[in-house]
């Protein structure tokens, strides 16, 4: 079994040091025994050493030990000299559940929640359900409600709505979904195979990289960020470079505003796109969760899927982003036969997506133009407000500007953000580090810092974070100094 990377450990144990009693090793041995009770770590994984885990988590390395001991005694780590501690499990599951994502929605118990980008609710929901009367709901109460492809009328609607965005769309080419999540799920599980190489940007979305994951999927980053370099991230030119030796199953995109950088592809680079895409003859998963959230232009977006075709090109949206969370109504784009594929599979985790909902949604779609006018004026404040707060506060922090979305991507010289997060979520403050959104574990620099929650949450937030980068960057001198000073050989 592989040994569980340090950064995703430590994602995993969000919350320990707070919860439970007594000293800390024991909590940290008991998180870790927890983890693999449910295995969420799963049977067999070889854990980090004690000094890579003691430097990520922001604690002695005495405090590792002692909890590494502690699950020694108990029967839940076995330990080999030359091939480090393996933890043990019930072995009755094989996948875990995923890196602690859903830690961001689950126990917001800190003085201030970064950890999600997620943005309040319009009003216009609430008028659209209060709108709702009997006559509404009545030819709908006479059938028995089980829709397997979504409400028809919405299907149409989102096909109108890119048809109106120049891709000509039929209902017959629209999955309804519990949420773009449920959506993104679903492809894994219909176009990848255990080994599959699956190319994905690196950042990327990290629900997207937890759905890959959970199929074994072999990911292959492309393309790297960092401020005042690449702004439009991922090169298409390495598709070409791969050659034959590479011959990927899919292509996962973001290509209008981008989950976490929140930055856009321009009209030549999606040409660009699209051209090596078609060349290699590659399927294509676009997800459009947050394209409308763009702070500039008018209208639908246009997306990548314009200039490929249907047969192998998959098209993600939801309306939660610009919306509500809470209503959870996503879809999918594609040829018919690939939506049928993704129905058959849908009816297995449920039967149908709630019609009370997708009627909501259908009325919504008709007020996409005043939903985008509102969101585009708040955010684009609230980005300017954090802007000004950063650069008057830690004016030795990096970023651009993004196209879009409701986060900062934010550079933190010479600090390792894994450990930085935990010291600041001890604190209470939770944040997200830039590694949860890489196939390889990078940008362990990089902070993905929500401004949708208002610049006073920030304001309160900031002593913290910049006292918690500190701190992280003291350990880590500390730490390479102790390296420095071992005898050799």
């Amino acid at each position: 079994m592989a040994k569980i990377p340090t950064t995703r450990l430590a994602r995993l144990l969000t919350g320990w040091a707070s919860e439970g009693s007594g000293p800390l090793p024991r909590r940290l041995a008991d998180a870790l025994r927890e983890l693999a009770e449910r295995a969420d770590v799963p049977a067999g994984s070889t854990l980090p050493s004690q000094r890579e885990l003691a430097l990520v988590l922001g604690v002695s390395r005495s405090t590792v030990t002692a909890a590494y001991s502690l699950l020694e005694e108990s029967g839940w780590l076995e330990s080999r000299r030359g091939s480090g501690s393996r933890l043990r499990g019930s072995g009755s599951i094989d996948e875990g559940a995923g890196e602690g994502r859903l830690a961001s929605f689950d126990a917001r118990t800190g003085t201030v929640d970064l950890s999600s980008g997620a943005l309040d609710g319009l009003g216009t929901v609430g008028d659209v359900v209060g709108a709702l009367t009997a006559d509404d709901l009545a030819p709908l109460l006479r059938a028995d409600g089980y829709l397997p492809y979504g409400l028809p009328e919405l299907r149409e609607g989102i096909a109108a709505y890119y048809r109106a965005a120049g891709v000509p769309t039929g209902p017959e080419q629209i999955l309804v979904t519990s949420g773009s999540q449920q959506a993104v799920w679903l492809v894994a599980q219909a176009l990848v195979d255990p080994g599959d190489t699956v190319v994905v940007e690196n950042p990327t979305y990290r629900g997207a990289l937890e759905a890959l994951r959970s199929r074994r999927a072999r990911l292959v980053p492309v393309g790297g960020d960092r401020p005042g370099a690449d702004r439009d991230g991922a090169d298409p030119g390495a598709l070409r470079r791969f050659g034959a030796a590479v011959r990927p199953r899919l292509v996962y995109l973001q290509p209008t505003v981008h989950n976490p950088t929140g930055r856009g592809l321009d009209g030549a680079a999606q040409r660009a796109w699209a051209s090596a895409l078609a060349e290699r003859e590659v399927f294509t998963v676009e997800d459009t969760s947050c394209a409308e959230l763009a702070l500039d232009g008018d209208g639908p977006p246009v997306p990548l899927a314009a200039g490929l075709p249907d047969a192998s090109t998959i098209v993600v949206g939801t309306l939660s982003k610009l919306f509500w969370g809470g209503l959870r109504v996503g879809w999918v784009r594609s040829s018919p036969q690939v939506v049928a594929r993704l129905a058959k599979i849908k009816t297995s985790v449920d039967l149908s997506c709630p019609v009370v909902e997708q009627l909501v949604a259908v009325r919504l779609l008709g007020r996409l133009p005043q939903a985008r006018t509102t969101r585009r004026t708040v955010l684009r404040e609230q980005r300017a407000g954090a802007e000004k707060l950063l650069r008057s506060r830690a004016p030795h922090w990096e970023w651009d500007r993004p196209a879009g979305g409701a986060a900062l991507w934010v550079r933190v010289p010479g600090t390792d953000t894994e450990a930085m997060a935990q010291w600041a979520r001890r604190r209470g403050v939770s944040v997200v580090p830039g590694s949860a959104f890489s196939a390889v574990d990078g940008f362990r620099d990089r902070l993905r810092l929500p401004y949708a929650h208002g610049v006073d949450a920030l304001e309160r937030a900031l002593p913290t974070l910049l006292e918690s980068a500190e701190r992280s960057r003291s350990e880590k001198s500390s730490a390479k100094g102790q390296e420095g000073a071992q005898p050799s050989g």
